[in-house]
């Protein structure tokens, strides 16, 4: 005679070594990848501030074709999208959205006037502070 072998299912799941297992390689990888992330996180930050001062350039090329100088540094960026007083030549905006603040969320700093051309534009990096290094560094239009 045969004998029955009975089977007793085992309960679905994961035992609580296979979920810490889990968490720890989860954990290491991680560990990883989250700094090499972040690091091109700050670059692409540095080159948006990069593109947009080129921006800025052309836009204030074209108000100096149509006014025949720069705006001022009173006047600012903004003279890019509102008419300046008593610009009868002002052909804008110069600009198709706002000015913006720079990627820190800080404003561009505009000088005409420039130390080192005839404007100056320049955002002051992460830290908002002149001078830095890394993403700290200025980022500017010379």
């Amino acid at each position: 005679m045969k004998k029955a072998l009975l089977f007793i299912p085992r309960p679905a799941g994961f035992t609580l070594l296979e979920l810490l297992v889990v968490m720890v390689i989860i954990g290491l990888l991680a560990g990883y990848v989250a700094p090499r992330y972040f690091s091109q996180v700050g670059k692409s930050e540095i080159k948006a501030a990069q593109a947009q001062i080129v921006s800025f350039e052309k836009a204030l090329d074209t108000y100096r074709l149509d006014i025949g100088r720069y705006p001022t540094t009173e006047q600012g960026l903004n003279a890019l999208m509102q008419r300046p007083q008593n610009e009868a030549k002002w052909n804008g905006p110069y600009l198709q959205k706002a000015v913006p603040l720079d990627p820190w969320g800080k404003p561009y700093q505009y000088k005409s006037p420039g130390e080192r051309g005839e404007f100056d534009i320049l955002s002051f990096g992460k830290d908002g502070q002149p001078g830095g290094t890394g993403e700290n560094a200025d980022v500017t239009s010379w």
